[in-house]
């Protein structure tokens, strides 16, 4: 059987191409496209698209904190709306969506955003709609965006041209670390833990100091995660460094409780620090069968 033949140019010059070739060519264009433009952080910031675009359409807003102190929040709609009339031309759905997970204390060890109103909680309650809730960006922000303005980074015209938006955000540490990232694509898929600032930042000074650290003085400085919810970590110490020196691997981690006596010997199991991912009431449930 012959095989079928598409014109690579759209007119009659002659190069053609198989359709298996062509299939493969439009799918890796589709793939690359999904890993740049929507799923996987830049490393440089630690952003996705879509993070990148909402943290600096509010600052344009004026919703940044300065030295003089923060601003009025900005209702998320109004927020939303400016993401998606300027720099991000899908659903308002996944745009807000990603604002919410910017403001809960339990998703980012480091909210970028300060929301007001119901944003959701770890039970596994939705957030309020957006025309409810308010917004501003956190103070650790200026480590993000404080100099944007200062030919840190290049920009680069938006969708339609009528504007430009940074390529990244110049960041003076790696968010990519302090609040980890989690993203899936077309063949590629990321799951980075989040740490702790202080000790993020000792590592990074000493990298600029000597920039050839050997692996155990960079995990005396960072010894490993730092999860929102908290939990203890109880994978082996030698599992945790092959993780980090291969960037594959798995972590346990478990919760954190204590018991507290009560009268004529009874007692409670109190759960102080969830592991990471699970919500309260499915804890709750599996505790329960």
């Amino acid at each position: 059987m012959n095989q079928l033949e598409l014109n690579a140019a759209g007119g009659d010059n002659g190069d053609a191409i198989t359709l298996a070739h062509y299939a493969e060519r439009a799918y890796l264009e589709y793939a690359l496209s999904v890993v740049k433009g929507r799923a996987l952080p830049d490393v440089c910031d630690g952003q996705k698209p879509v993070q990148r675009r909402i943290l600096y359409a509010m600052e344009r807003l004026g919703l940044a904190f300065t030295t003089a102190g923060g601003p009025k929040a900005m209702k998320s709609a109004r927020v939303v709306g400016d993401v998606l009339g300027r720099y991000h031309p899908h659903g308002d759905t996944a745009a807000y969506d990603a604002l919410v997970r910017m403001a809960q204390d339990f998703s980012q060890r480091y909210p970028l955003i300060d929301g007001q109103g119901n944003f959701g909680s770890r039970d596994g309650d939705g957030a309020a709609a957006m025309r409810y809730t308010e917004a501003r960006l956190a103070p650790i922000t200026r480590l993000l965006l404080d100099e944007i303005d200062e030919g840190t980074v290049d920009f680069i015209p938006n969708y339609d041209g009528s504007t430009q938006e940074p390529k990244q955000l110049p960041a003076r540490l790696p968010f990519v670390l302090l609040n980890g990232a989690s993203g899936i694509a077309v063949g590629l898929a990321t799951e980075i833990p989040s740490h702790n600032l202080r000790e993020v930042a000792a590592a990074a000074v000493a990298l600029i100091k000597q920039e050839k650290l050997s692996d155990d003085e960079l995990f005396a400085l960072l010894p490993g995660p730092d999860y929102p919810g908290g939990g203890q970590i109880i994978s082996a110490e030698a599992d945790i460094r092959d993780a980090y020196r291969s960037g594959r691997g798995s972590l346990k981690v478990r919760a954190k409780w204590k018991i507290e006596d009560l009268a004529r010997g009874q007692w409670n199991l109190v759960v102080t620090e969830l592991r990471p991912a699970p919500a309260r009431r499915r804890c709750w449930r599996r505790s329960r069968s």
